[in-house]
């Protein structure tokens, strides 16, 4: 398979994924914003979570099944429009004075739907396309980019939101998916045919190969493990930072912004690192250090006095490093212990598995956050995250990862 001129044709699929990345990051911000001012209820966060989160865990394993038997291209192009279609549709809908929250859940849901099939295909294209040595690179700069949309997709949703109505502020998602789903027609994407015919038979099959690719695996099914925990953490506290700026540090919309946009600079900082160093060293360790590092600037963000704003933006910004090092050493691991041909159903198995124990967080954190304070949820989250993190060092079979010949060698 020749991967020699990858990098040129990778540049057109970063240009599409990096508009597409800020205006969604954009129109995320100023949902949430919008969510967060109006209703200041974590329940209300939460659910809006699970609506975007819920669908990707139910029909995820079994897209998997599809994205490795079709053109894996093709899939992130419909995958797109869907998203935009749906989006388009719904600005005709909220042009009305009264939003309700039920179009919100409906508009984020089929987001989700779309985002279970493009996803795991960005994630499984990669090892197709790049050398094997430079796949920790590629998930670098692919931090990178989400970094970047990280830092002025709050910026530009704030700004959208303050002087447009929620509705005209979707239009820049349709916007980006355009400008994605054009990129790609620049792009040639191999595409690993598969011969048998697709039957519910076929497809249970291939999805017990995909579990079985985990199963057999060890120290790979055990950091599914870790991993699965760690997300049960995160994804709750990701939600509530817009509450916890309002609620505990007296901030608003412009508070709120600057804490999205450090995290975002403190991932650009990790995935820059990840893009301009080779890492010598086992990328298990630095999953492991992570989850630590990460786990304490969630339990100082909630421990911090009320007062301590500047401290709070500082350790956010650490945990946004910590989260990019640790995001792309976790895809670049599978990447390389797992054959191609199987990364989709693995990579959707995997957001499906983590998503399930994300939902039940996000129900916790809704229900008890109100009752216990938002600071004391970021307290708990983390010290969670760090035992998850010292326990991985712990485990044999997973230390022992990258260790052995990856199975994507031969290919």
């Amino acid at each position: 398979m020749e991967k020699k001129n990858w990098f040129q044709t990778y540049m057109y699929i970063w240009i599409g994924q990096f508009v597409s990345l800020l205006t969604s990051s954009a129109v995320n911000f100023a949902v949430i914003v919008w969510l967060s001012l109006t209703h200041k209820s974590a329940e209300v966060l939460a659910l809006a979570g699970i609506a975007g989160l819920l669908p990707q865990a139910l029909i995820g394993p079994f897209v998997g099944v599809l994205i490795d038997r079709w053109d894996r291209k093709k899939v992130m192009i419909f995958a797109d429009a869907f998203i935009a279609l749906c989006t388009l549709m719904m600005t005709f809908v909220l042009q009305e004075a009264a939003v309700g929250l039920s179009l919100i859940y409906l508009l984020l849901t089929c987001r989700s739907i779309g985002a279970a099939f493009h996803a795991p295909a960005m994630q499984a294209i990669a090892p197709l396309m790049v050398p094997e040595d430079k796949l920790l690179r590629v998930s670098g700069i692919n931090q990178m980019l989400q970094s970047v949309s990280s830092i002025a997709g709050p910026a530009l949703g704030t700004l959208a939101i303050t002087y447009f109505s929620i509705a005209q502020v979707l239009y820049l998602d349709v916007i980006g998916a355009a400008v994605a789903i054009v990129s790609l027609f620049f792009v040639t994407i191999p595409h690993l045919k598969v011969e048998s015919k697709l039957s519910f038979g076929q497809a249970w099959g291939d999805l017990k190969q995909g579990m079985q690719a985990i199963y057999h695996n060890r120290g790979l099914s055990l950091l599914f493990l870790y991993a699965m925990i760690a997300t049960f953490c995160v994804m709750p506290i990701a939600i509530m930072f817009p509450l916890l700026t309002i609620d505990h540090f007296n901030g608003g919309k412009w508070e709120m912004s600057v804490i999205e946009i450090i995290w975002g600079v403190g991932m650009l900082v990790g995935g820059g690192l990840l893009g301009a160093f080779k890492v010598n060293f086992s990328k298990v360790i630095m999953i492991n250090t992570m989850h630590i590092v990460l786990g304490l600037t969630f339990a100082f963000s909630g421990w911090f006095p009320s007062t301590w704003f500047i401290p709070f933006v500082i350790v956010t910004g650490i945990g946004g490093v910590s989260m990019s090092l640790f995001s792309a050493s976790f895809m670049t691991t599978i990447q390389e212990e797992v054959a191609p041909q199987m990364l989709g159903r693995v990579f959707s198995l995997y957001f499906s598995l983590a998503i399930l124990p994300s939902v039940i967080g996000l129900l916790f954190t809704g229900m008890i956050a109100d009752v216990i304070g938002v600071a004391n949820a970021f307290v708990i989250a983390g010290l969670l995250m760090m035992i998850v993190g010292v326990l991985s060092f712990f485990t044999p079979a997973v230390m022992r990862l990258g260790k052995k010949v990856p199975h994507n060698e031969a290919v």
